[in-house]
């Protein structure tokens, strides 16, 4: 093992012995190059006031090096901001204004330690790097039975680990927390436990209220207390798309700093909060007490960052940082979560015609881009497909009972047409049988 990575693992150990315990094999591994490329180039940056012929990067009269077809549709924009390498933690202005941005969003993250957010190219490759750092094979990972498909792909497939799930509502159509509760226990023997929690839900849309939320801790302090590391992961991918009297800010901030057996990381992103699917920019976060713990977490982190991709997109990083700082910025995302909002709000209006209960009940959904119908009379793919075949309609078929529709990318004059056709695709499907 490489004696920065020894330092590392010492430096964390020394701190807190059960984060060093959830760390896997990789992670224990990882570290950052001190010396080097990247080291020798900063080194260089600050004294080589002649000539620095150190990074693989061209100049050309004192600027980056740049086509004029390019540059000409990002003429807003210095050539500085946008061709060179961005740091592998991500551009350092980005990262402080998306923490602000955090702590005005979160209040519950007031007084608390957490490291500065390192970006990474989306949240899948914030999940992916999480996963490398923190899961060995047969590890497991704890999500509810309605969850993100890629999740096993990330964890599972990626890293070996073993998904347990538990249902996502209880009897009271409410978040089921001893359900939680109970998949962590079940693993006291191995002593380690990842957790997922995605809010606003992905498929159902489901976020839960504060004393669900706050069953939530509880469950996760508990199972701590009783001797299991838990690493709890915020997947919030549509944060900010609260849309009812549910939670409106992360549980990261209650989960950070809240037990010595408990590491908490935010994973989230400008992806669909900004709505900029395309430009790739998330964020990991590390929430501790002890701050020799958070910087070795970074290290660790830019260490897998450097051995994958080894920066991420500098021009989206420069676009995001640009709208972050616009006085523009708050009213056209208030205007967006207005129109999203009022899509949400007229999907419930339209579910509470009394001829849908003979087909479907919905799972409960208060925020985020989808719902989930639960189907009584028709298998959800074969509808899928006739949906397709004969309306032109296209659905997300989950298993054979439940059906996600994306209200998000559909207009809300068209809301109520679109759960006719699907009503009327079921009406089809029952008169053939």
């Amino acid at each position: 093992m490489h004696s920065l990575a020894k330092e590392l693992n010492e430096k964390i150990q020394s701190e807190n012995p059960f984060v060093f315990e959830m760390l896997s094999d990789l992670g224990k591994a990882l570290y950052y190059p001190k010396e080097g490329i990247l080291s020798q180039s900063a080194e260089a940056g600050k004294k080589a006031h002649k000539f620095n012929a150190t990074i693989g990067t061209a100049l050309e009269n004192g600027q980056p090096m740049h086509l004029n077809v390019i540059q000409e549709t990002l003429s807003a924009y210095k050539p500085s901001d946008l061709y060179p390498y961005a740091p592998p933690a991500g551009k350092p202005q980005l990262r402080a204004e998306w923490r602000k941005k955090m702590l005005v969003e979160n209040p519950s993250l007031e007084g608390k330690s957490f490291g500065n957010p390192i970006v990474t190219n989306a949240l899948t490759h914030g999940l992916s790097t999480v996963a490398d750092l923190f899961a060995d094979q047969g590890d497991a990972l704890i999500i509810p039975d309605k969850n993100w498909e890629n999740y096993d792909m990330v964890f599972g497939i990626r890293r070996h680990t073993n998904t347990v799930t538990y249902p996502l509502y209880n009897n009271e159509n409410k978040f089921n927390a001893d359900g939680l509760y109970d998949a962590i226990m079940a693993q006291k023997e191995k002593g380690k436990a990842i957790v997922l929690l995605n809010f606003p839900n992905n498929p159902t849309g489901y976020t839960p209220l504060k004393d669900e939320g706050d069953a939530i801790v509880a469950a996760i302090h508990k199972a701590a207390d009783a001797g299991i590391n838990v690493v709890v992961v915020t997947d919030d991918a549509y944060f900010s798309l609260f849309f009812e009297d549910s939670l409106h800010e992360s549980l990261f901030g209650a989960l950070s700093n809240l037990h010595e057996r408990v590491l908490a990381i935010k994973v989230d992103g400008a992806t669909k909060e900004e709505y900029i699917w395309g430009f790739r920019v998330g964020f990991i976060t590390y929430g501790n007490k002890s701050e020799a713990i958070l910087a070795a977490l970074e290290d660790k982190t830019m260490g897998i960052i450097r051995a994958t991709i080894s920066s991420g997109s500098h021009p989206s990083q420069t676009f995001l940082l640009h709208a972050l700082q616009s006085p523009e910025f708050e009213a056209q995302k208030q205007e967006k979560f207005d129109i999203m909002k009022a899509r949400a709000n007229r999907v419930k209006e339209v579910l509470n015609n009394s001829k849908f209960n003979a087909v479907w009940d919905y799972y409960p959904f208060n925020s985020g881009y989808f719902m989930c119908l639960n189907l009584k009379s028709v298998d959800a793919d074969t509808l899928r497909l006739h949906l397709l075949d004969n309306y032109g309609v296209g659905t997300i078929a989950l298993s054979d009972t439940d059906l996600r529709v994306a209200f998000s990318c559909i207009e809300e004059e068209n809301i109520e047409e679109l759960y006719e056709c699907i009503y009327q695709g079921i009406k089809d499907l029952e008169a053939t049988k």
